[in-house]
């Protein structure tokens, strides 16, 4: 019983991890990679297709991107969707590909991007916290029906917070390396 409370607990907790590297991956940095792009969708014939779908996403430079698209029709909404996305980027075409150049970041921006790190990292503490607020309550009522003892539920909560304080050490360890990234000219 306890042991299955705690591999769902370390489930759940890696998940928030995932979605918060999803969501760093979406913070661009000076430097061009391709998941700087994976929020994008394009109208596809009706439906809203992800870019990646959709066309070939490559890097070019150490600052460039080069989109081509799979469907030479697709390059004008592909550029729509781009200027759309608060990525703050602006495309050039030449004919079926798509160039889009970052540019450099200013220091002003830098900050702004390390506040939305530091808000989507305490985001992710929070939702840990929760998985072991979650995964404590389960144990305290599994002892109030006699279906475990006291000693046995508090063993259960000190390896819950261990779990907890595992993951948190994650989510510092990803802040720390995504300023570290933002910071690099």
């Amino acid at each position: 019983m306890i042991s299955e409370i705690l591999q769902d607990a370390e489930t759940r907790m890696a998940k928030s991890i995932e979605a918060l590297g999803h969501n760093f991956n979406k913070i661009r940095t000076g430097r061009a990679h391709p998941s700087l792009l994976d929020g994008i969708t394009v109208n596809y014939y009706g439906s809203d297709t992800p870019l990646s779908q959709a066309a070939n996403v490559s890097v070019l430079d150490a600052r460039t991107l080069s989109i081509s698209a799979w469907d030479k029709s697709l390059v004008p909404e592909i550029e729509k969707a781009i200027m759309k996305s608060d990525l703050g980027l602006n495309p050039s075409t030449t004919g079926e590909l798509i160039r889009l150049p970052m540019p450099p970041l200013t220091e002003e921006t830098r900050k702004g991007f390390i506040k939305t790190a530091r808000a989507e990292a305490e985001q992710a503490r929070v939702s840990i916290r929760n998985i072991r607020r979650d995964s404590i309550s389960e144990l305290k009522s599994l002892q109030k029906e006699k279906e475990i003892g006291e000693d046995e539920e508090r063993k259960g909560a000190d390896d819950v917070q261990k779990i907890t304080d595992k993951f948190i050490a994650q989510v510092d360890s990803a802040l720390a390396d995504k300023e570290k990234d933002l910071m690099e000219i």
